[in-house]
């Protein structure tokens, strides 16, 4: 793991740590990078009424664009447990609005990376950001 995947991961596990989920018992952290350099976390925040929680992804995006950024270099996804996590459906598409199809998104559990992806390869044919052209 180079540095810029150790702050990444680093910022995530922060965030794992600070997970809400009580229905899934399923923590998740994420970190994305902006092209400014700054690394921003989010956690999943579960909720009883379930379309009404959202995922770690979404958290730290929100996180990004609340400090006034709006563009994704990379991504770090981690959770326990035994499979390689990657982002969900919905998150695939809430990183296409702010990231280019060649952003990688590296899967990881708690004592590393486990796989790498670009974004273009998790969500092909997206529309967003111009890539359907």
């Amino acid at each position: 793991m180079n540095a810029d995947q150790r702050e990444l991961f680093d910022a995530a596990l922060r965030a794992y740590g600070n997970a809400h989920a009580p229905y899934s018992n399923f923590p998740v952290g994420a970190a994305v990078r902006s092209s400014s350099g700054r690394v921003f976390a989010g956690c999943n925040v579960e909720n009883a009424a379930y379309p009404q929680g959202w995922c770690a992804e979404a958290s730290a995006i929100a996180a990004m664009v609340t400090a006034g950024e709006r563009e994704i270099v990379a991504v770090l996804v981690l959770a326990g447990g035994a499979e390689v996590i990657t982002c969900c459906g919905g998150c695939r598409q809430k990183l296409v609005e702010f990231a280019d199809r060649d952003v990688p998104v590296w899967s990881c559990d708690l004592d590393g990376i486990r796989a790498e992806h670009t974004l273009g390869a998790l969500l092909p044919n997206s529309f967003g950001r111009g890539w359907a052209r």
